[in-house]
């Protein structure tokens, strides 16, 4: 089975308040889900389109296991902190 890796993007933190409320929330629920934080920060450096953005990269055994993390109650609360406080892309990619 493939792993599969949780990669976040942030466009835009519009409340950072909220995003810390969110990470206070979301690290235990997401390492309590299985979740290995491989990535967590800004580029160091940035290549063709050059968007310099906050990026995460979460490592689980399973795309079932991202999944369930991810529809967990205890990611919906970290969720409903952030609210609208940031502008986000998240993607789970199975891994080759």
């Amino acid at each position: 089975m493939a792993k599969t890796y949780w990669i976040g993007t942030y466009r835009a933190v519009t409340n950072p308040d909220k995003l810390a409320a969110y990470a206070q929330l979301a690290g235990p629920a997401i390492t309590g889900g299985g979740g290995r934080f491989l990535v967590r920060g800004m580029p160091a450096k940035t290549y063709e389109a050059g968007l310099n953005q906050r990026t995460v990269v979460v490592e689980f055994d399973s795309l079932e296991q991202a999944t369930a993390t991810h529809d967990s109650p205890a990611y919906k609360a970290a969720l409903d902190a952030l609210g609208d406080g940031a502008e986000r892309d998240i993607r789970l990619v199975e891994g080759v």
